[in-house]
C-alpha cells in the first residue's frame, strides 16, 4: 500500500494517546490519526454519527479492550456484524494478557492482538512494526 492511511485509535488513557502519537512522529509515519476515548464514540465515529459526520473511513483501527460505555469486546462484535464496518482491519492494543481476552478478541475477528508497549523505545518499534506491516506488506480492503 502506498500514500498515507487513515487509523483509528480507540483510547481512554491519555498517556498512552500521547505515547502513541509521539511514536508516529518519531517513526515518520504516513498514518493519519483520529482518537476517541470510548466504545460509544468509536461506533459513531465509523457510523459517521453525531460529531463525527465528516469523519474519515479508517483502513485500520488500534483499538483498547478496557474502555467506558462500552468495552472493547462490544465495540469489535458490533463492527464485525455490520456489514459496512467488517472489513475494517482491528488490531487490539491493550493492556491485558488474559487468555480469555485473546480467545475472545479473535473468536471476534480481531485481525491481532498486541500487549501495550511499556517502554517508549518499545513503543516506537510497535509504531514501526504497524508502519512497515500496514502500509507496505498488506493489501487492505477498499471502502
Amino acid at each position: 500500500m502506498t500514500g498515507n492511511i487513515e487509523v483509528l485509535l480507540v483510547e481512554d488513557n491519555a498517556a498512552d494517546v500521547r505515547l502513541i502519537k509521539e511514536g508516529m512522529t518519531v517513526v515518520r509515519s504516513k498514518c493519519r490519526l483520529s482518537v476517541v476515548s470510548d466504545g460509544e464514540e468509536a461506533l459513531d465515529f465509523l457510523r459517521r454519527k453525531g460529531k463525527h459526520l465528516e469523519a474519515p473511513r479508517p483502513s485500520l483501527m488500534l483499538l483498547d479492550l478496557n474502555l467506558p460505555r462500552k468495552d472493547g469486546l462490544e465495540v469489535l462484535q458490533e463492527m464485525k456484524a455490520d456489514p459496512s464496518l467488517k472489513r475494517i482491519p482491528v488490531m487490539i492494543l491493550t493492556s491485558s494478557s488474559s487468555t480469555r481476552d485473546v480467545n475472545s478478541a479473535y473468536d471476534l475477528g480481531a485481525n491481532s492482538y498486541l500487549k501495550k508497549a511499556g517502554a517508549l523505545d518499545e513503543i516506537y518499534d510497535l509504531m514501526r512494526s504497524i508502519e512497515h506491516y500496514w502500509l507496505q506488506l498488506s493489501a487492505l480492503p477498499t471502502n
